[in-house]
């Protein structure tokens, strides 16, 4: 496919939906009809609609286009655990084929898809198959958001190495400083440079409130994001 990217995180929580937003708005902004999906989602509000998920619903605003929620959101889980959890607890198997038809379907009229995972790298979705197993299957460069915090410099290495085994082009990594309590962040971000061989897309400031796309898409580096595509 290798259409958009997959965007992947340290952990839960690292900011992978406000990335995904912004990258999606600066790849519009180069002209590109982009779709945003995410294939699993557990902590879902039941509405009238059925389940949804707000960073699903994110996504599918900023598309370029109209979508079925059902494409954008394969699968939507009201217990808000692991994936494979939810979907056990739902009586549901997540399947690996039912999420590269709905990204088929999302990329026959788009010329880019922005995919987030849930969690991190290795969250499983059922008894042996895990997020990067959909990574893998849907063959897009994957782009690694940092939540900068304590313990950070852990995770990061240890999700870059599997990134890096799976196989798959490794465009780069995000720096979300995420915690306004965390000590010597610049520091932080300077040894993972220092230990990463791939480029450092953006280094998003902490802000009260989520940060607004525009100034995400500002801040990613384009140029270094092309330059690091097949």
């Amino acid at each position: 496919m290798n259409r958009g990217y997959f965007i992947s995180g340290t952990d839960t929580g690292a900011g992978k939906t406000c990335f995904s937003l912004g990258l999606m708005q600066a790849l519009q902004g180069q002209g590109h009809v982009v779709m945003g999906m995410k294939p699993v989602a557990s902590g879902c509000s039941l509405t009238p609609a059925g389940l949804v998920n707000e960073d699903a619903l994110q996504l599918q605003v900023k598309s370029s286009f109209s979508a079925p929620y059902e494409l954008i959101n394969p699968y939507a889980f009201e217990p808000a655990v692991a994936p494979h959890l939810a979907a056990g607890e739902c009586g549901v198997d997540i399947e690996i084929g039912v999420i590269e038809q709905a990204c088929r379907e999302l990329t026959a009229e788009a010329d880019r898809v922005v995919v987030e995972g849930i969690g991190g790298w290795m969250v499983p979705i059922n008894e042996t198959q895990t997020m990067a197993d959909v990574a893998r299957a849907l063959r897009l460069p994957v782009i690694m958001v940092v939540a900068v915090r304590l313990g950070c410099l852990n995770h990061a290495l240890l999700t870059a190495d599997a990134i890096e085994r799976s196989g798959l082009e490794f465009s780069g990594w995000v720096a979300n400083r995420i915690d306004p309590r965390c000590e010597r962040p610049g520091e932080i971000i300077e040894a993972l440079r220092e230990r990463l061989s791939h480029p450092l897309l953006a280094d998003l400031d902490y802000m009260d409130e989520k940060p607004g796309r525009k100034l995400i898409a500002e801040g990613i580096d384009m140029g270094l994001l092309a330059a690091h595509r097949d």
